[in-house]
């Protein structure tokens, strides 16, 4: 039998590991980031919009965290390959991924053109895969990736959502394969979060329908906060959860069991 640790919390450390974080100048992206910061990652910091990176980076560097940014479309192959090209020179490698970078939107399948549902696909899925190809590349044995899926993955949303569900729904297949693929040949983990509904700044101004939706359809009644997202990702992106791979951990309010 193995010894019990002598310091479990030390489990959930993240020191002097290169954390990189995608879709991470707002909302749960940037939430993440604060998070992994208080454990001691190095991050680094990829979204489209330039400002609000730097803007985080300055708060978390006056914290004594070590923070790149750099601007990124992870659903272009090039722009994936040259975040990580910056993250090696600059920080010697990657140990972890958090898939985050996501869009959305709700508009009846009748009226959805072609070319948003793929847009929403380029970011979401194939997003996803392209910053997990890349990253893998230069990835040692030990290293964590999280991709950041939904409940919409698992269960029937109750607004018109086809896009959204069916890029999570992907997300969650994908991280099954690639942990397959990698966990055992290369020793890297892959596991899929899939979080319900959070106050973030896209939920914070929606309908009384999707407060309706939250308080009846979640055990517990309510919007999850970001801290509760926050200890569910850092299991998953830290030793602690080193016999973990390719399983989906649902963050829910209970949402998936009703």
């Amino acid at each position: 039998m193995l010894a019990p640790a002598s310091d479990p919390l030390a489990a959930f450390r993240l020191d002097g590991r290169v954390v990189v974080i995608t879709g991470a100048s707002s909302g749960l992206g940037a939430g993440f980031a604060h998070a992994v910061a208080a454990v001691g990652g190095q991050l680094v910091l990829a979204a489209r919009r330039e400002d609000r990176l730097k803007a985080l980076a300055e708060d978390l560097r006056a914290t004594g965290a070590t923070v790149i940014t750099q601007v990124t479309d992870v659903s272009d192959p090039q722009a994936c390959a040259a975040l990580v090209e910056t993250t090696v020179a600059q920080l010697g490698g990657v140990d972890v991924l958090v898939n985050n970078a996501g869009i959305g939107g709700a508009v009846p399948a009748t009226r959805e053109a072609p070319e948003a549902f793929q847009a929403v696909l380029d970011v979401n899925l194939l997003g996803t895969f392209l910053m997990a190809q890349a990253c893998a590349r230069v990835m040692a044995p030990g290293s964590s990736i999280v991709n950041v899926a939904s409940v919409l993955g698992l269960v029937a949303s109750r607004f018109p959502q086809a896009a959204y569900s069916a890029s999570k729904a992907g997300v969650i297949g994908l991280t099954r394969d690639l942990a397959q693929q990698w966990s055992g040949r290369k020793g890297i983990r892959v596991n899929v979060l899939c979080p319900g509904y959070f106050l973030t700044e896209m939920t914070e101004g929606d309908s009384d329908k999707l407060t309706s939706v939250v308080t009846d359809n979640t055990m517990l009644g309510r919007f999850g906060v970001q801290s509760e997202l926050d200890s569910a990702l850092l299991f998953l992106a830290a030793p602690a959860s080193a016999y973990v791979t390719g399983t989906v951990l649902t963050v829910d309010g209970g949402l998936t069991a009703l």
